[in-house]
Order: structure tokens, then C-alpha cells, then sequence
């Protein structure tokens, strides 16, 4: 199937050949869906704590904290331009000489617009786009309100213009002070400072695009050293992209391999579990994970990074225990009881699914099976009340070897032609807001590898357009669900206040993104 010049194209991204041939079976026999029994609910496989429990959790945290090397983790690669799709359609729509923004709301139905218009002056980068249109349209006043409207994106959005939608979202004006407006990239360097820092440094790591890792250089460079003032504080940032060897070919609709115009193989980036081997490739003992536009401004998030702490707590609290019982189990200091105790607790605690015949098993395959189940990675991911908001959710799963375990699954995994399938989602009563905290090392301090830990089942394949052509992509196990499938999983209740991105640019309206 592969010419000489294609097997050396493929060597040079750092791929194999059975790699390849691999990515092509999965998209030519299909993905494997998920196979869900159940929503995971309060006490069945989420946990709400209340007051005392809580405070008594955030306090675990703030007196462990410092004995351990915390790092945040924030997926902030790609650029914005999604953010402005609606903005994009106006652009090309609306003819500011004829129509009027009624109208145009009335003809393709875009509220957006609307909505957009009617608050300019709250947006954070209202003056800076002011500034812009006042040195390049000087008869901006002038105008008739439609097409002050009109130059106002164009402004925005074109090349010549402020270019936003060149930029990633942490590179934007996310929020605005009375003294300045600053960017999301920012806000998560202050962030950090509330929750995961420890020893005196606040160590952050931003998976960039190569296009994008100058401007975040120059910005980290603009901001550090009054917020290290600010927070007496020291800010260690570093930065990687997505590797080229997680990168996946795709196929035409006639199982062809998609080449490009000069015949080359094009290959894709694999999604956010490409990530994974980024993940893999930091040392610490703590790792937070969450996305770059769901943050707040200072306020609001002096508030709310006491959930973080209380994740964190609950990740202290159940690994202190785990590497005691995994202790005891190197030690031989066990006896059927404590067998007993052990099996409960990974039950009860950690969601672990165990074996039915495990109470017929002889006491050193007990001891081996416990020791299996405790020594992995451990996560504890934050659960927002379900309120119609879009993407994956907590779910109690059988995967093809009949073993039951719990899992954050997106709705691509699902199979919704099956009405069993279906029911079960309609009946989920949390979804996953991105909101982890990592425990990646064993109970000897050393760290584990994150990639022995996959579900490559997992895949998803999606259905895209290059070049006017209709193919079929492949993306690998997402970062927080077929990449973390054979982890240990505990899934905390948070407040839905917790969870703010900005999917379009309006949600830079709502309370949370107010200065």
C-alpha cells in the first residue's frame, strides 16, 4: 500500500508501520462504542461532601500540600476561530448598506448577533478594538450604526485588522479590571497561586501550538515578575506541543488513504489524548488539569479554588490510604480481615469493580489481586449538576472483557441507536467539566507510565471534510477518557459555579467573566 517515499514520510514523524496499519484497521472496522449500564449518580459512583467534611478535606490539602510537587496542567493549544464562528457568518452575510441587524436576526436566526451588538462596550476588548478602528477608520463616527457594527468585527477579526481569530484563546482579552484587561494565560498563572503551588513556586505547564509558543513567551514575559511580586511567589512555566507521532491518518469514504495535493499522507492531529504523552513527560507528584478558557476573574476565583482544594484533599486522603494498604500487602502483615477491609474499600472508595470468584481465591491471589487494583494513577475528577450543557459524562461501563468500571465518556463513544444506550444518558444527572486532579506516582515515589494505563479501544472516528472531501478521521482516546480508562477513578460532586468556559465569544459576558 505504501510507496518508499511514504514509509519514509511515516518514519520521519516518528511513527511505525504497524502503527500505521493499526490506525487503519480501527477506522475501517469501525469504532468500538462504549457499553454503558449505568449513569454514575450521588453515591453510586459520585461523592457530595457537605460543610465539616469539606473544610475538614481543604484542610488535609493545605497541610499536605507543601510536601509535595504540584504542577497545572492547561490543554491551551489551537486557535480561537470557533469562538468567533458566528461572527465569521456576519462577516459574510450581512451587507451593512442594505440590511439592518433585525432583519438579519429574522433571516438566519442568529440571536448571537444580537446579543453580541447590544453589549460591545462589556466585552474586555472593547477599547482595544476602539483604539484600533480610531488610527485606521477615522470617519468610524460618521457611519450608520450597521456599519459601525460591521467594521467593529471586521476590526476584530481580520488580518489586517487585530486578528483574534489567528490567536488561541489564552492569548485574548479574557477579562477586564479597571486598570487594565488581561488574558485567560494570565489568570491561570494567578490562579495557580490560590491552589497549586507549593514550596514557594507555582509550577505550570501549557501544551501551545509551535505557530503560538513566541507570543506566549512575550506575554509570560509582560506579566511574570509583578505577579511573582504581587504573590511572593515564583513562577516556574514551561511549555510543549503535541508530538508528531501521536498524529492520525484518515481514510475517503472508500477506505483510501486521504493523501494531499502533492501525494503525501496527511495526517491530523489526534485530538486532546495526544496529550498523554505530554502528561507522561512531566515529573511531579500532583498534577491539576484543566482547560485554559474555563476560568474566572479574581474574585470569583478566590472563591472558588476551594473545590480545587477539596479534590485535591480527597486525592491525599485516598492515596495516603492506598499506599498504606499497598505497604502492608509488600510487608505480609495481613490477615483475612484486613483482606476483607482492602477489597471493601476499593470497592466503597475507589469504584473498583471486583471479581465475583475473588472470595474463592486462594489468600497469595488475593494478595496479588489487591496489590493490582491499588497500584495505579489516581485521579479525582470533579461532577457539575447536568443543566444542558454539552459533553461527556460519569458512567458505569463493561468493556469486552465483562469488567465493570467507572468512566468519563463522551457522547462520540456512544452508540445512540440503541434506545437502552440512550435511556441511560437521558437519565445522567452530571456531565464532566474538565476539573482533574492526578496522583501519578506509586506508593515508592516513583512515577508511573501513564501509557500503560490506555484503553486503545477507546478510539473515536469522526466524521470530516478536507478539501471538499468527506473523510474519516481518527482520533485517539480522549486525555480524561480512554487515556485514563485503567486508572483509578473517584468522581467528586462541585457546584455548577465552578465551571464557566468560553465556548463563543458572549460567554465573555456572563457574570463569572466580568471584572
Amino acid at each position: 500500500m505504501f510507496s518508499e517515499k511514504d514509509i519514509e514520510q511515516i518514519y520521519n514523524k516518528g511513527i511505525t508501520l504497524d502503527h500505521v496499519n493499526a490506525q487503519i484497521d480501527r477506522l475501517k472496522n469501525g469504532m468500538t462504542h462504549s457499553k454503558l449500564l449505568a449513569a454514575a449518580t450521588i453515591g453510586r459512583g459520585i461523592h457530595a461532601y457537605k460543610g465539616n467534611e469539606i473544610d475538614s478535606l481543604v484542610q488535609l490539602y493545605e497541610d499536605q500540600k507543601e510536601q509535595n510537587d504540584i504542577l497545572k496542567f492547561v490543554p491551551a493549544s489551537g486557535a480561537a476561530t470557533r469562538m468567533f464562528k458566528f461572527l465569521f457568518q456576519f462577516l459574510n452575510r450581512f451587507n451593512a448598506s442594505k440590511d439592518n441587524i433585525k432583519k438579519y436576526v429574522e433571516k438566519y436566526g442568529d440571536d448571537l448577533i444580537e446579543t453580541f451588538v447590544s453589549n460591545l462596550k462589556e466585552f474586555p476588548f472593547y477599547d482595544e478594538v476602539r483604539t484600533n478602528i480610531n488610527e485606521h477608520i477615522p470617519n468610524f463616527e460618521s457611519l450608520s450604526l450597521e456599519e459601525q457594527y460591521y467594521q467593529f468585527v471586521k476590526t476584530m477579526l481580520d488580518e489586517n485588522g487585530l486578528n483574534y481569530s489567528f490567536f488561541p484563546k489564552g492569548l485574548l482579552p479574557f477579562h477586564k479590571y479597571e486598570n487594565q484587561c488581561i488574558t485567560a494565560f494570565e489568570e491561570h498563572l494567578f490562579e495557580s497561586t490560590l491552589y497549586a503551588s507549593s514550596k514557594g513556586n507555582a509550577n505550570l505547564h501549557f501544551t501551545v501550538s509551535e505557530k503560538h509558543h513566541s507570543y506566549f513567551l512575550k506575554e509570560l514575559e509582560k506579566v511574570k515578575a509583578d505577579l511573582e511580586k504581587e504573590g511572593d511567589i515564583n513562577f516556574n512555566v514551561s511549555f510543549s506541543y503535541q508530538k508528531e507521532a501521536t498524529e492520525t491518518l484518515a481514510l475517503t469514504k472508500d477506505d483510501e488513504v486521504f493523501r494531499n495535493d502533492d501525494g503525501s499522507i496527511l495526517f491530523r492531529p489526534g485530538g486532546h489524548g495526544a496529550l498523554l504523552e505530554n502528561l507522561n513527560d512531566l515529573d511531579s507528584d500532583i498534577f491539576f488539569i484543566k482547560n485554559i478558557d474555563n476560568i474566572v476573574v479574581k474574585a470569583k476565583n478566590e472563591q472558588d479554588s476551594k473545590y480545587k482544594k477539596l479534590l485535591a484533599g480527597v486525592l491525599l486522603k485516598m492515596q495516603n490510604q492506598v499506599f498504606e494498604y499497598l505497604n502492608q500487602l509488600d510487608n505480609g502483615n495481613v490477615d483475612e480481615a484486613d483482606i476483607t477491609a482492602m477489597a471493601y474499600f476499593l470497592r466503597k472508595q475507589l469504584n473498583v469493580y471486583i471479581d465475583p470468584d475473588f472470595g474463592s481465591f486462594s489468600f497469595e491471589e488475593k494478595v496479588n489481586y489487591l496489590r493490582s487494583k491499588f497500584d495505579r494513577p489516581i485521579r479525582v475528577c470533579g461532577m457539575v449538576k447536568n443543566e444542558g450543557e454539552p459533553g461527556g459524562g460519569p458512567f458505569w461501563v463493561k468493556d469486552e472483557n465483562g469488567e465493570i468500571s467507572l468512566q468519563i465518556v463522551e457522547f462520540a463513544q456512544i452508540d445512540f441507536s440503541k434506545k437502552q444506550q440512550q435511556s441511560i444518558v437521558y437519565k445522567a444527572s452530571h456531565f464532566n467539566p474538565t476539573d482533574l486532579v492526578c496522583g501519578v506516582k506509586n506508593y515508592k515515589g516513583e512515577k508511573f507510565n501513564l501509557m500503560d494505563y490506555v484503553d486503545p479501544e477507546a478510539a473515536f472516528i469522526t466524521k470530516k471534510t478536507q478539501n471538499g472531501v468527506d473523510i474519516q478521521a481518527l482520533e485517539l482516546p480522549g486525555l480524561w477518557n480512554g487515556s485514563m480508562a485503567h486508572w483509578n477513578s473517584i468522581f467528586v460532586e462541585v457546584p455548577v459555579e465552578t465551571f464557566n468556559p468560553v465556548k463563543t465569544v458572549n460567554d465573555l459576558l456572563k457574570p463569572a467573566h466580568q471584572g
